[in-house]
């Protein structure tokens, strides 16, 4: 007789439907990929092996120290223009500050008070980022415009009060950020530490709390903000006087990283800077992006120098692949954009 017989139960199957587990997976796959960070990961890694079999030395502890410290101060940067940007906005004069903030913070060292120097120093890099804030939230120039002439004057200030000469700058408070510790050849300097917990107070800041919501809504839809109850005027100038303090964090960074106070360095950190948050995914029409994904952002275009350099490609071309990385995540925000309109 064929089938179970009377009275006997059937012996319950050990397998597991394999179709809803495909799915699912498949669902938290699509879903991975789809964040932001995801594509930058992705090259970030690429980069990484192929590089490591390309030369010997690259994937070396003194080598990848090297590199982290090299990012420091661009990736401070980057995060305040991230903010910026995050608003639609965009800010050319983020170098200018921060190199006119360590000219001004080595100039008052001079005098022995370098808690003070410090200070001013911040102070004067948020009360530029407060300048920029006030001209582009509430007489609604644009702010490509509006850093573009700060830029330009703040450069020209920095070469005037210096004579266009260099500052030395003091050991101890300055240039601490370029200390740090030694783990068999890998060198973690305050500097590195700083970037990186800024980015995960950043980062909580935009996910987190309700500056951060608005920061997105504005640089999303300013009208439908408005009309939401958002201060629109408000979290524009916000952001532009949080991101000069980080420019003074990251001019407080490069004295560790150079002890010396050079009003025509740093020449294309703004340039630098907007590259490593556009490689990092943050949308330039603003709404969509993060501080993580610039850090990112940040190793990419260090790795790619790195990387070719060692492999003994000259500069020019380190400059033709960093400008079509550019044009390639532009061109992918604007595909990503597209479909969501869709």
């Amino acid at each position: 007789m064929s089938g179970t017989s009377a009275g006997t139960a059937p012996v319950p199957s050990t397998e597991r439907p394999k179709g809803p587990q495909k799915a699912l997976w498949r669902n938290r796959s699509q879903a991975l990929l789809a964040t932001q960070i995801a594509g930058p990961l992705i090259a970030l890694i690429v980069a990484i092996v192929i590089f490591s079999f390309v030369t010997d030395t690259f994937l070396t502890a003194p080598n990848m120290s090297l590199m982290l410290q090299q990012s420091v101060v661009i990736g401070t940067l980057a995060i305040g223009q991230t903010l910026i940007i995050l608003t639609a906005g965009i800010d050319l004069a983020n170098g200018a500050i921060m190199v006119l903030g360590t000219v001004i913070i080595a100039r008052f060292a001079t005098d022995g008070n370098l808690v003070l120097a410090l200070l001013l120093g911040i102070v004067f890099c948020a009360v530029a980022g407060a300048i920029n804030g006030a001209i582009v939230s509430r007489w609604k120039l644009p702010p490509f415009i509006v850093t573009l002439g700060t830029f330009t004057i703040l450069t020209a200030v920095a070469r005037l009060i210096t004579n266009s000469q260099s500052y030395p700058v003091e050991s101890g408070l300055l240039t601490i950020l370029g200390k740090g510790m030694n783990f068999g050849g890998f060198t973690v300097t305050w500097g590195m530490l700083l970037w990186l917990g800024l980015t995960a107070a950043m980062a909580y800041a935009l996910s987190r709390t309700r500056w951060g919501v608005h920061v997105y809504a504005v640089g999303d839809l300013p009208s439908a903000a408005r009309l939401n109850g958002v201060k629109v005027t408000r979290v524009l100038f916000s952001v532009y006087v949080v991101a000069g303090i980080i420019y003074a964090i990251a001019a407080w960074q490069s004295m560790g990283r150079t002890p010396i106070a050079d009003p025509s360095g740093f020449q294309t950190a703004n340039l630098d800077s907007i590259t490593a948050v556009v490689i990092g995914g943050t949308s330039l029409f603003g709404g969509r992006g993060g501080v993580i994904g610039t850090l990112i952002g940040t190793l990419i275009v260090i790795v790619l120098q790195n990387g070719l350099t060692q492999a003994g490609i000259d500069s020019l071309y380190q400059q033709i692949a960093t400008g079509a990385l550019v044009i390639v995540a532009v061109l992918v925000d604007q595909v990503v954009r597209r479909k969501e309109k869709s």
